[in-house]
């Protein structure tokens, strides 16, 4: 085994989940590349040394330049507002480095296909963080599907709700600024990844997208919410199946409804990441009398579950969706063979995102173009 020095940028929500990934991926997959904490750096000097120090790096950096142009820094980790992205890898493909970036991969669809160009002239490892559907769970449905065991897929209803903005007296943030960070920005990418990786390309969809609450507290007064607060989209996927996605951050009672439910002339499968350790499937077989939905709780048999523990049923949590994703980036680099969700995946997530808000300002049905 060998080492190889890491760049984190961002030490907040999600740049602390990757550090604690990095430092715990070796142990838990026997990782051929082992990640040496070299360098993070946060939006200030003051909270690059805070994160440093918090999360056992070897060295704080005073921005995003010194770190990815030090020679110490032989990968970097993205965590950092979607505003950012672009730039930040763009420079980091330039020096050869790989790149592992979180979603989405950029605040437009122009900075997703800049990236996926820089990317792939660089030949550099590349990938894009979808963590929810590295969960033991999804990856078995992914198998179930790929089996047949449902027979063919005739329908997916799919959604991705939270309510942290349910209560139209929270306070303005961040949030309520911006396309890049609305719903549809923030939410919706996650499950349309989800969508695409257990169904294919969308060939053509149908959206509508609003703001509920169009102002929110200030300290000063109300102030306007110009991005969205929910959207849903109709959607025929290119196998012929039909589909519906929903995706709402005001979803009253939701804490993480990413949730799918999809039917088969054989059966069908449901799973709610609420209850991510486990999957619910219908087989169309037998007497009428006895059939029914069996819960299925995730145990060794199932995808990436063993190595972090030997018990069926007793589960696997938020933390170790991220270190998988970091095995995964680590394999990457390590084989130089593409790694799924790579640039050009989240490329095509943008593509969907654009053609929703294309179709929900037109008012007509809209294809998504192909990458």
């Amino acid at each position: 085994m060998r080492e190889i020095g890491i760049g984190l940028v961002g030490g907040g929500y999600m740049g602390k989940a990757h550090a604690v990934a990095l430092s715990a991926v070796g142990a838990v997959f026997d990782t051929a590349l082992r990640p040496r904490l070299e360098m993070v750096t946060g939006s200030t000097p003051r909270s690059s040394e805070t994160y440093r120090a918090a999360f056992g790096f070897a060295r704080a950096a005073s921005d995003w330049q010194a770190l990815v142009g030090d020679p110490q820094v032989e990968a970097v980790v993205i965590a950092s507002p979607q505003t950012t992205h672009r730039a930040i890898a763009e420079a980091a493909f330039a020096l050869g480095k790989p790149v592992f970036c979180e979603k989405p991969l950029g605040a437009s669809l122009e900075d997703a296909q800049a990236m996926v160009a820089a990317a792939e002239g660089a030949q550099a490892p590349n990938m894009v963080g979808f963590n929810y559907v590295r969960t033991p769970a999804t990856q078995f449905v992914r198998q179930l599907l790929a089996e047949g065991a449902i027979g063919d897929v005739t329908w997916f209803r799919g959604e991705h709700t939270e309510d942290f903005f349910a209560d139209p007296d929270t306070a303005h943030t961040w949030r309520c600024t911006g396309r890049a960070n609305g719903c549809m920005g923030d939410l919706a990418p996650h499950m349309v990844n989800c969508a695409l990786a257990l169904m294919g390309p969308i060939d053509t969809l149908s959206a509508q997208i609003e703001t509920v609450h169009a102002t929110r507290p200030g300290t000063n007064g109300p102030l306007p919410v110009d991005n969205d607060d929910h959207g849903q989209m109709m959607v025929r996927f290119a196998s012929g199946a039909m589909g519906h996605l929903y995706f709402s951050r005001i979803a009253t009672g939701r804490k993480m409804g990413y949730a799918y439910e999809i039917h088969g002339t054989k059966g069908a499968i449901r799973f709610d990441q609420e209850d991510q350790n486990a999957v619910w499937l219908y087989r169309m077989d037998g007497p009428e009398a006895t059939r029914g939905f069996s819960k299925i709780l995730t145990g060794p048999a199932h995808p990436d579950y063993l190595p972090f523990c030997q018990g069926p049923g007793h589960g696997t949590g938020y933390q170790d969706q991220i270190i998988i994703e970091a095995r995964d980036f680590l394999r990457a680099i390590e084989t130089g063979q593409p790694v799924w969700p790579s640039f050009r995946d989240g490329l095509a997530v943008a593509q969907v995102i654009e053609a929703a808000f294309a179709s929900a300002a037109e008012g007509r049905w809209h294809s998504v173009p192909t990458h």
